[in-house]
């Protein structure tokens, strides 16, 4: 039996004063009165626990208020964009002027069942973070893939701004070649200016030094430009965690929309996603602000390096093939430089400065000296 049944039982059944049993158990009489008349009411139900919530809160969130958050909710959802409670009590304050707290956006959400808990997820406070301080103090760069309409894959150049996340490039080709590269490249620095640094992976595009080969059009352009130029260490994509992020919300965005048949209809989507997230999306790495706002905050960072090219060497090993010929990559572009037949087999070393090129065999004998011609795909041997 508990409490409430015994303080009414000892007022109704023994009699005694509500008083004398306030005393006896400990309790307020009013709390008597209250239990005594429920009873009394409604019998033993009126002795049940019940709750103890205002029938009225004046500082909950308005019904209509719930009904728009989990509207834009859908909406941001619907069209492939970020729709957490940040960026929804956003677009609340762009509305309306006034937003209600995000702790109060989110608890909208999870009562609604939008928030699915995770209860094992990462921390974020775990994660080391590194940013740049200026605007295109660093720009990072990637290649990701798409499929088009009948299942075609092609390639989407993107280059952030490692500050303020900024898209200062986002185009798409069937195949990116190293020149492509370095023409997105270019664009880009003459629409935002020169960044002080790159940071890429070691695609082929990007740098030939994991292969052993010359530098590729990029390392070239950027070298003139007294642009410093880093790669992440390979089977790390972290390194180059903000352009990856930015693949994930582009994708995102893009497979909500109906999927492209060429090349020229994914770079309408691209340029239309670009716009969106420099300019309209508050971003949380940025205080919700947007990535225009971010880059323009801040006096932007300069190359510091030499605007020269520095004289460029190269030692290598090959053997001649059976036309006589060695296959050389200069600039991202294969030259053939032809030997003779006689030397065919023959394992030789290959010493290049620039495009000065000395060609001995393995006792040290000159085969062939000469000047590359860029020009020309086919170096021929000189005439006697």
């Amino acid at each position: 039996m508990g409490m409430a049944h015994l303080v009414v039982t000892a007022v109704l059944v023994e009699g005694r004063t509500k008083s004398e049993v306030a005393r006896e158990y400990g309790v307020s009489r009013r709390w008597v009165i209250e239990l005594v008349q429920r009873f009394e009411a409604e019998g033993e139900a009126g002795l049940l626990a019940r709750s103890r919530r205002p029938r009225s809160s004046p500082h909950r969130t308005p019904d209509g208020v719930e009904d728009e958050i989990i509207a834009i909710r859908k909406e941001l959802d619907r069209d492939g964009h970020d729709a957490g409670a940040a960026t929804i009590a956003f677009h609340l304050e762009q509305r309306h002027g006034h937003a209600p707290a995000v702790s109060t956006v989110w608890r909208v959400l999870s009562r609604r069942g939008f928030v699915t808990p995770q209860p094992h997820k990462r921390p974020k406070s775990s994660y080391i973070r590194f940013q740049a301080e200026q605007p295109n103090e660093r720009w990072q760069l990637d290649i990701t893939h798409w499929r088009l309409a009948g299942a075609r894959e092609v390639e989407i150049l993107n280059i952030i701004d490692d500050h303020s996340r900024l898209a200062v490039a986002s185009s798409a080709l069937s195949v990116f070649k190293a020149a492509d590269v370095t023409d997105c490249f270019t664009e880009a620095a003459g629409t935002y200016g020169d960044p002080a640094g790159m940071l890429s992976d070691n695609g082929a595009v990007f740098t030939g030094i994991p292969r052993g080969g010359g530098r590729v059009a990029l390392e070239l352009e950027l070298a003139a430009r007294g642009i410093g130029f880093r790669h992440s260490r390979p089977y790390h994509p972290q390194t180059c965690g903000k352009v990856e992020r930015f693949h994930q919300s582009l994708k995102r965005w893009l497979i909500r929309q109906p999927r492209a048949r060429s090349v020229p209809g994914l770079q309408t989507q691209l340029d239309t996603f670009r716009a969106y997230y420099n300019t309209v999306r508050p971003h949380r790495a940025l205080d919700r602000r947007t990535p225009s706002e971010a880059f323009t905050a801040r006096p932007k960072a300069v190359p510091t390096g030499t605007l020269t090219i520095p004289g460029h060497y190269r030692v290598r090993k090959d053997k001649i093939d059976p036309s006589g010929v060695i296959t050389l990559r200069h600039n991202s572009r294969l030259h053939h430089i032809g030997i003779g037949r006689a030397n065919a087999g023959t394992r030789v070393l290959v010493l290049v400065h620039d495009l000065e090129i000395r060609i001995l065999n393995q006792d040290g004998e000159l085969l062939r000296e000469l000047q590359l011609d860029p020009s020309k795909d086919y170096q021929p041997q000189p005439k006697p």
